[in-house]
């Protein structure tokens, strides 16, 4: 979709761009057969000289040249192209403060290796892996994990980044990520009802009596966020390459999930949700 794409480039908003498509100009090689009626000869020249930029940039695989210059609700075109640098990521903290709560686990997916960040253990690697990839994906992850992590690790992750929350929310998907894989007929198993405020309670028990069965808990309920944000990357973005004159030309296939290498206690998770039930979750 990144190369169907012109509103990075300085002067041509939604409505020029959707021109442009309607003229049968659907991608930067097109654009030599802009017609003047559509752009003035000064303009034409302008944007023909920032295509060239964008082909520069798309060969060199430099997501940051379209990250900084795309509108953010347009933050979704990167995928497609870039898809094969994507991690989803999801933290699970103790709670909201990002200078009195500390993170607990981490998991990252990219495709095809899962890969876990456990706070007393390994966490500090996942700085170091993290900058194997160009793209992360999250959900609500430009307001809370993003910053919450530079807080907590001390320093910045500047990549581009696409924030599901918002993209599904444009489509009509709005609330928390359970409700929204509920609309989308994902199902949780045995992790239903665990959310961040029992997650908190399963590192606590885990960290009190060293119960395995609740760390492995915890780490499945993490996993299995980031393994939903590859299902619900895809969905979000096959739903807005439909609304362009080109999409069934671009569809991704959504791929087939993946084993999980970790499980879930029910009856622990049983045990813990009747204790706290009445308890507000955080998240």
């Amino acid at each position: 979709m990144i190369d169907h794409t012109f509103c990075h480039v300085q002067g041509v908003g939604p409505t020029t761009e959707k021109r442009l498509w309607e003229a049968d100009i659907h991608k930067w090689t097109d654009f030599a057969n802009c017609r003047e009626t559509l752009l003035s000869a000064g303009r034409y020249r302008a944007v023909l000289m920032e295509i060239e930029q964008s082909l520069a940039a798309f060969a060199s695989k430099d997501i940051g040249y379209f990250f900084q210059r795309l509108p953010a609700r347009e933050h979704w075109r990167l995928f497609g192209a870039f898809r094969e640098r994507t991690a989803y990521i999801d933290i699970e903290t103790t709670g909201l403060d990002f200078h009195h709560a500390m993170i607990t686990t981490i998991a990252l997916y990219d495709g095809t290796g899962i890969f876990t960040y456990v706070n007393g253990e390994n966490l500090d690697q996942f700085v170091e892996d993290i900058f194997r990839y160009d793209l992360i994906v999250t959900y609500n992850g430009k307001t809370f994990d993003v910053p919450f992590m530079e807080s907590f690790f001390g320093t910045g992750f500047p990549h581009a980044h696409i924030d599901l929350r918002w993209v599904l929310g444009s489509l009509g998907y709005k609330g928390g990520l359970k409700a929204v894989e509920k609309r989308f007929g994902l199902s949780r198993a045995e992790l239903e009802g665990v959310d961040g405020y029992l997650a908190v309670l399963l590192w606590n028990e885990y960290a009190a009596s060293g119960n395995r069965a609740a760390r492995e808990t915890l780490i499945a309920y993490n996993v299995e966020d980031v393994i939903n944000l590859e299902f619900l990357m895809h969905s979000a973005y096959n739903l807005k390459i439909g609304g362009t004159p080109f999409g069934s030309d671009l569809l991704l296939n959504v791929p087939d999930r993946p084993v999980v290498p970790y499980s879930a206690d029910p009856d622990l998770v049983s045990r813990i949700r009747s204790r706290c039930e009445g308890g507000r979750t955080f998240r």
